[in-house]
């Protein structure tokens, strides 16, 4: 799974391609923690690229969330494919990473 990373100006954007899972899960976090760690309070993390995520990526997404809002901040995700939404709602995991249609749409109103 690939990273990249854009500021857009009000938020960070973090762009996932690939398979989210064990493998890639820690990637995910060691990308957000140098996100966090370099100022970055409104984070999004693009999934319009993963195609698959599995509970360890799950797992991953929560923890980036935790630490986002223990700096201050917050983490959102965009752009979500049908089998990451699947997993959210079986998971009832999408009433606290609600999904956004855009990462534009994501900080829109805050």
């Amino acid at each position: 799974m690939e990273f990249t990373t854009q500021d857009k100006g009000r938020y960070t954007e973090v762009s996932a391609s690939g398979r989210l899972n064990m493998v890639a899960a820690p990637k995910l976090r060691e990308v957000i923690d140098e996100v966090v760690s370099g100022g970055g309070k409104r984070i999004v993390v693009n999934l319009a690229d993963t195609s698959f995520m599995d509970s360890s990526g799950l797992g991953a997404l929560i923890g980036c969330l935790k630490l986002a809002r223990q700096s201050g901040g917050d983490l959102r995700i965009a752009a979500v494919q049908p089998q990451v939404n699947m997993v959210l709602e079986l998971t009832s995991m999408h009433r606290v990473l609600t999904p956004h249609a855009t990462p534009e749409e994501a900080f829109l109103n805050d």
